[in-house]
Order: C-alpha cells, then sequence, then structure tokens
C-alpha cells in the first residue's frame, strides 16, 4: 500500500507538470481534497493519477488540500469552472437548505451537483482479542481510545451514550496516533477510529496482535441514525466474520461550473480504473454503484449521461 508520503510525492508531481503550462485542448480540474497526511487525500491523487492516464493527458487534476468538508463545500460557492470536491452528503443538504454552517443560505449552493461517491467514513471499534471484550456492553470498566476532535472521536462517543455506556467506559486522554502502541503495550483494551475500510492503523494493530472488531446489533445501527455498513470477513488479518457497523457516506461534487464533457470523463475514468486503484489501495473495493443512493442533490448532467451509457440504475431523486 502506498504510504501518505508517496502519495504527496505524486501529487508535487502532477504540480509540477502543470508549471511547464497547459498543452492543447487540456483540460485542467481542481479537486479539493482534505487534509494532506489523510486518507482521502491519498485518495484524491489516485484519482488525478488515474484521470491523467484514462485521459491521456488529456486532462489535468491538481490536488488541493483542505482542512475540511466544511471548507469544501464553502468554497464551492465562489468557485467556478472544474471544480471538484469532496464532502458528506449531509453537508449538501445543510448547505442548499442554509442551515447551520451555511446560514443564512446562498443561492450557489443550489449549483453544486454530485459525481460519484468514493468510501465512507466507516466506523471500527477495535479491542485486544485478549480483552474480554465480545460486545460494545463488555467496554465498561476497559480503558479505550477515540482520539480527540475527529468525526471519529465524536461519533464513538456519541455512541457510547446510545449504548448506555456513557462515563462507564475509561477514556484515555490522549490522541489517536497513539492508540496502536498502547493496544500492543497492553495500555488499553481497544480504540475506536473512522476511516474508509481497510483502515490503515486497524491494519496495522491486527498484524501486530490478535484483535476483534465490535460488530453492532440492528438495534444500535438504527438507533445511531447512521447508515449500516458490513466490513467483510477478512478485511484484517484474523477477523474472519463479517462486522455490522456504521459510516457516513462520503462523494464527490462538482458545480454547474463544469461543463458536461469534463463531467462525463471524470466519472467514466473513476469507475473504469476503480478496479485498478482497488489493487494499490483496497478501500476502492467496497465503492459500489448502489452506493449512488448515498449522495445528494442532482447529478451532474456529464455523469448522468455516463450512467446512462453504463446501464447503471440512478435513484429518481438524483436525475
Amino acid at each position: 500500500m502506498k504510504t501518505l508520503r508517496s502519495a504527496a510525492l505524486a501529487a508535487a508531481a502532477v504540480v509540477a507538470a502543470l508549471a511547464a503550462g497547459p498543452s492543447a485542448g487540456e483540460t485542467r480540474v481542481t479537486y479539493k481534497s482534505a487534509k494532506s497526511t489523510s486518507s482521502y487525500y491519498q485518495m484524491a491523487v489516485q484519482i488525478a493519477e488515474a484521470v491523467k492516464a484514462g485521459s491521456s493527458g488529456g486532462v489535468i487534476v491538481t490536488v488541493e488540500e483542505s482542512q475540511g468538508s466544511v471548507q469544501n463545500v464553502k468554497e464551492a460557492a465562489g468557485r467556478s469552472g472544474a471544480y471538484v470536491f469532496t464532502t458528506p452528503p449531509a453537508l449538501i443538504k445543510q448547505a442548499m437548505a442554509g442551515e447551520k454552517a451555511f446560514a443564512p443560505k446562498n443561492p450557489a449552493f443550489d449549483n453544486i451537483r454530485a459525481l460519484f461517491p468514493i468510501p465512507a467514513l466507516t466506523m471500527h471499534y477495535v479491542v485486544r482479542a485478549d480483552s474480554g471484550v465480545k460486545a460494545f456492553a463488555d467496554l465498561a470498566g476497559k480503558d479505550f481510545i477515540i482520539g480527540k476532535g475527529s468525526f471519529g472521536a465524536r461519533e464513538a462517543e456519541a455512541n457510547f451514550k446510545l449504548f448506555g455506556l456513557a462515563g462507564k467506559v475509561n477514556l484515555a486522554n490522549v490522541e489517536l496516533n497513539a492508540a496502536v502502541p498502547a493496544l500492543k503495550n497492553g495500555q488499553v483494551h481497544g480504540f475506536a477510529t473512522a476511516g474508509s475500510y481497510p483502515a490503515p492503523n486497524v491494519l496495522e494493530a491486527a498484524a501486530s496482535l490478535p484483535v476483534r472488531l465490535l460488530s453492532m446489533s440492528e438495534d444500535q445501527v438504527k438507533a445511531t441514525k447512521r447508515t449500516r455498513l458490513v466490513i467483510p470477513k477478512g478485511t484484517y488479518p484474523g477477523v474472519d466474520e463479517d462486522v455490522v457497523t456504521t459510516s457516513l457516506p462520503v462523494g464527490a461534487y462538482a458545480t454547474t461550473g463544469m461543463d458536461e464533457q469534463t463531467a462525463y470523463l471524470l466519472t467514466k475514468i473513476f469507475w473504469t480504473r476503480k478496479a485498478e486503484m482497488a489493487k494499490a489501495n483496497p478501500w476502492w473495493g467496497g465503492v459500489k454503484p448502489e452506493m449512488l443512493d448515498t449522495l445528494a442533490g442532482k447529478l451532474h448532467p456529464g455523469a448522468l449521461r455516463y450512467y446512462s451509457e453504463a446501464g447503471v440504475n440512478v435513484p429518481d431523486a438524483l436525475k
């Protein structure tokens, strides 16, 4: 699996190529992603490489770092041309409604259009196999890391309350990057993390010692009001059962400022090269056409044209 450092170098190579200036007929796309240390930035770099190869250099994608999804959506109101950004669909709904961080309503957000889904933020609850923890109720009195300030930390804390564990789990006041060493050293019984699966830190933990991933009951999934997701058995070493958990869908979006042909090419290249990208990073294997129904708003006409040609069933709400 590529390291984030190699991903950053690849992104730099794309930027360097652009410095020489555009060639005749070249289309340039800006892809607003996430922090350069995140898996979503690495995904963006992979997409940039795939688009360059799939278009024979006709479409060049420049990856821009971002501080978060809210920033990505807000910038969509002022960006023109071929601007692509990633965000959970829930934020698209908020922006179009003028709610929360997007109040008061800006009509420019009505111009946002969907392209394709990308790997979801998937909740993982990892425990040592020798911890005696087999279900969420067993976490009472255990030492656990959820990190600070991230979506995963907020989600884990909220779920513990929903599952009757508020104040019963000993939450270590440390950053999530300390979770795997602490688990290996026996300092904690487990940790929670959110990321596209297979998540690098969960892979590292599973490769270092026997671990178990906690599975939610259907009632627990329903209580979270999140999207149900199954992590297939065998995704992580030693985890030989399917794991039921929750996820926050994420999608790639553009605006009506992008021309139809560019949106068509981006969508087509994404899907036709997804299997190849999955050879380098397995998280792409979990992205399927059925995930279109997690997207918010309407599809870009160019994306819709591709799905129609490919015979993909598109929910009426996206047309």
